[in-house]
């Protein structure tokens, strides 16, 4: 007979800024990220692509605390920095698992 799991994901948060830092890095090296359609869009509408969005994760950082979503129970992270040619992202993710960050949105910014 086959036993079935049934596990609920707790939402991540880390404890300091730059834990998550270090975990959404991570995410990048050796786990996933995983893209909403309204971040794609978003980064398509503001004329960005995904690796403009991958670059500010790798080399970017977080200045504000996490942010609670109140319809997900996810805790909210905005990573802030500069694409490859200068120009000032934000992309906003929460942690699904310890490999796993996820990407809500991105916007640009004015420095």
């Amino acid at each position: 007979m086959m036993k079935l799991y049934i596990t609920q994901l707790v939402p991540m948060r880390c404890s300091t800024k730059s834990e998550a830092v270090d975990l959404v890095r991570h995410c990048l090296e050796t786990g996933k990220i995983i893209v909403s359609k309204h971040c794609r869009d978003e980064l398509l509408k503001e004329g960005f692509d995904i690796l403009d969005a991958h670059y500010v994760l790798k080399k970017g950082n977080i200045f504000m605390e996490p942010e609670p979503d109140i319809r997900s129970g996810d805790w909210k992270y905005r990573m802030e920095g500069k694409t490859v040619d200068g120009r000032a992202l934000v992309v906003v993710f929460c942690f699904k698992a310890f490999d796993t960050s996820f990407l809500i949105t991105a916007f640009s910014i004015t420095s």
